[in-house]
């Protein structure tokens, strides 16, 4: 019990991390809240847990992502501040995009300053850590290598949202097959990863299955059968900052020119749900292949096998863990030219306006064929849990210093 885990919002990315560390790292205790209300969990969420973590000489190490206030924490748990800190970061509260044009709500942004900030003499420590890295400035709570890039700290582990890539599956040849494994498993080779397509992530055709939606299926002789419309996928969070209108927007003027796609609109939802997911489950109809949250993993990923091309228009992503689970399972991915996405993918995944998106799927839609047989031309190993499970390890079972 020496590493003491916090998540303030157990939900989505939170809980795929803080679950993988607890059942991957030895002597982890979890300690968590529902992910509702994000901003009273903001607020309060270090009044409670002052309350409900157990009081023990056992802990050594404590993470916690950073929707809790680190600094609060520590100011109405003494014993708690003297052992060492790990933040993680899922999202940078000072710029994330505002729903409604008004005053902004620094508080949350200040709680983020508040939590890492660092005497110079400290500062001065990390720096010199064999791992940092960086134009001058280093990640002050976490040991691994870091990139400063438009005035966004970028760890090796972050993933979307800044949630970290975690992959705790192995993608498997067919659809038809069970896609999560034991964590404990080897991940698919680099040289695997590498020539991971679409035709190896579907099922062959299947009499008894009509209603596959398989990108190219192919029988057990190898003839090709008749290719289905581009598969579309968008599977993210259903809120304002992922900017569903404007990749709405492109599929309805597709629908009104009568090009030929499926859609599947994935992703978890909250209480407030942007109304535009309801007018464009309507006026895409027939187009819908699959409308809503999955809560099963493999059913998840096997529409993930299914599609052809997966889709972000966010305005904030630190990482965006949903892209690439889906190139993983072999989907051509298109992002925007901003963000984090060009320090991940190569510049041809990359469009400037919603103008070039549309011009891509639409030439898609026409030539399906193209996505299909291309091959990903970008690296995915550096980010599964087989590529980071060392430096997590090292990083919270390592004993804290006089100086930390």
């Amino acid at each position: 019990m020496s590493i003491l885990l916090i998540e303030a919002f157990y939900g989505g990315s939170h809980k795929q991390l803080v679950d993988l560390l607890q059942e991957e790292i030895e002597d982890c205790v979890l300690f968590t809240l529902p992910a509702k209300k994000w901003h009273w969990r903001a607020r309060t969420a270090a009044v409670y847990f002052m309350q409900t973590v157990p009081a023990s000489a056992d802990y050594r190490i404590l993470f916690a992502s950073s929707v809790l206030n680190l600094t609060e924490i520590v100011a109405l748990r003494p014993d708690l501040g003297k052992l060492k800190k790990v933040l993680y970061f899922h999202e940078n509260q000072l710029i994330y995009p505002v729903q409604k044009c008004q005053e902004r709500d620094f508080q949350y942004g200040y709680n983020q300053i508040l939590s890492w900030f660092m005497p110079e003499h400290k500062l001065a420590h990390i720096k010199n850590m064999p791992g940092a890295k960086g134009n001058g400035t280093t990640c002050p709570f976490m040991s691994l290598p870091v990139q400063e890039k438009n005035n966004r700290t970028v760890g090796l582990t972050k993933n979307s949202n800044s949630d970290l890539m975690l992959f705790d599956y192995k993608t498997q040849t067919e659809c038809c097959t069970p896609l999560q494994e034991r964590l404990h498993n080897p991940l698919t080779t680099p040289k695997e990863l590498t020539e991971l397509t679409p035709s190896k992530c579907t099922s062959h055709c299947q009499e008894d299955q009509p209603q596959s939606t398989c990108n190219l299926c192919r029988t057990p002789g190898g003839l090709e059968c008749q290719q289905k419309p581009l598969h579309i996928i968008w599977p993210h969070r259903w809120e304002h900052d992922k900017d569903p209108e404007s990749f709405f927007k492109i599929l309805l003027k597709m629908k009104q020119m009568e090009l030929s796609f499926h859609v599947s609109v994935l992703g978890e939802t909250f209480t407030h749900v942007p109304v535009i997911f309801s007018e464009a489950q309507k006026a895409l109809g027939s187009s819908v292949l699959h409308w809503g949250y999955l809560p099963s993993k493999d059913e998840y990923f096997q529409v993930l096998c299914m599609a052809d091309v997966v889709i972000s228009t966010a305005k904030h992503e630190f990482f965006g863990v949903a892209m690439i689970e889906a190139v993983y399972c072999g989907c051509y991915p298109l992002c925007p030219k901003a963000l984090v996405y060009p320090e991940i993918f190569p510049a041809e995944y990359l469009y400037s306006t919603p103008e070039q998106l549309f011009k891509r799927l639409r030439n898609f839609c026409k030539r399906p064929d193209i996505v299909r047989k291309h091959l990903y031309k970008g690296e995915m190993a550096q980010f599964s849990w087989a590529a980071l499970r060392g430096k997590f390890r090292s990083l919270l079972t390592t004993e804290p210093k006089e100086d930390l």
